[in-house]
């Protein structure tokens, strides 16, 4: 005779018991797959962010600032303005620079050409002169040495003839040396001394124009001006910044890998960054790989411990790509 089951809830206990079986199965399948997945996301997924390297841009002269050409949030190409200090007497240092080294110049041509030509002249001239006197003195000479041999003149009056014949001749020999000297530049050491001159005056020159253009500064690169640090009318000293730029060829990511993952990255690899709010990934390549560890947990070295090393490693973007990421951005990279 069958035995027959009167208790109105066992079915329902047994359909419970079922369920839960399952259901225990169901979250110990979805433990492993998520610990699976959480291992593989740990392996090639790290957490990283956004460096800037900024460009302080600042004068070597001190000066009051007159004119900001640029704000905060600028994007400026290569060689745009960015400000300019006053250059009252740096321009007065320029123009007296310029006018010694015309000075010095014009000196040296001077040297270098001799005398004038109407100098010449005057040379050639006194020349003819005593060209014509010492004839007339020679002449003088020949009518009184007849007259002494016949007796008509005394002595005293021949000797004055030759002296003046004498006199005059030396007179030309003087005035011929004194036109061919004329025609002479200067003295090779004057020249040299003069040339000397002209480059202490070019270098003068250069210096203060030099110290002109320090008192107006242009953008290095093209990028974004991500501060500026002074307003018009405020004095700046020298060397203190006034604009801060940041290059798109400066924006990095920053990362850390643990030990195991190190070896498997070089310099070169491409990578991607992930970042909230951007339209799309970001592609980067690694340019750093720190060759030390960069975090030493404060534990005894250990077999164990070892996962817990990690390394630094840099990556860039492109230029192009560099202005969606900013400094500071947290960023998630995938290393495969």
């Amino acid at each position: 005779m069958p035995t027959w089951n009167l208790d109105p809830m066992q079915p329902i206990t047994s359909t419970l018991a079922a369920r839960g079986r399952h259901r225990t199965a169901f979250a110990l399948l979805f433990v492993v797959a998520m610990l699976s997945a959480c291992s593989h996301q740990d392996r090639d997924v790290v957490q990283g962010y956004v460096e800037g390297e900024y460009v302080y841009l600042a004068s070597s002269q001190s000066g009051e600032l007159t004119q900001l050409s640029v704000a905060r949030g600028d994007t400026v190409q290569a060689n745009a303005p960015l400000f300019a200090l006053e250059s009252v007497d740096e321009t007065a240092a320029l123009q007296q620079a310029q006018q010694q080294l015309a000075a010095a110049r014009a000196q040296l041509a001077d040297i270098q050409t001799g005398k004038r030509p109407p100098e010449i002249n005057v040379n050639r001239a006194q020349l003819a002169e005593a060209v014509a006197n010492a004839r007339k003195a020679s002449l003088q000479l020949v009518r009184d040495e007849a007259q002494f041999r016949a007796g008509g003149i005394a002595k005293g009056q021949l000797d004055d003839s030759r002296a003046n014949a004498d006199a005059t001749a030396a007179q030309v020999r003087e005035l011929t040396n004194q036109v061919e000297v004329a025609r002479l530049p200067g003295r090779s050491q004057q020249i040299t001394a003069q040339t000397a001159q002209v480059a202490a005056a070019q270098a003068a020159l250069a210096q203060a124009q030099w110290k002109l253009d320090q008192k107006r500064v242009a953008a290095p690169a093209a990028g974004l001006v991500y501060d500026t640090l002074y307003r018009a009318g405020e004095w700046v000293q020298a060397g203190s910044p006034v604009v801060q730029m940041l290059p798109p060829q400066n924006v990095k990511v920053r990362l850390f890998v643990p030990e195991t993952i190190v070896g498997r990255l070089a310099p070169g690899r491409a990578l991607t960054v992930h970042c909230d709010g951007c339209a799309g990934d970001v592609p980067v390549k690694i340019t750093y790989v720190s060759n030390k560890a960069e975090y030493t947990p404060p534990v005894i070295y250990s077999n164990e411990s070892r996962s817990k090393l990690v390394f630094m490693i840099e990556a860039h973007p492109s230029v192009a790509d560099a202005t969606k990421l900013h400094p500071g951005q947290p960023v998630t990279v995938a290393l495969q």
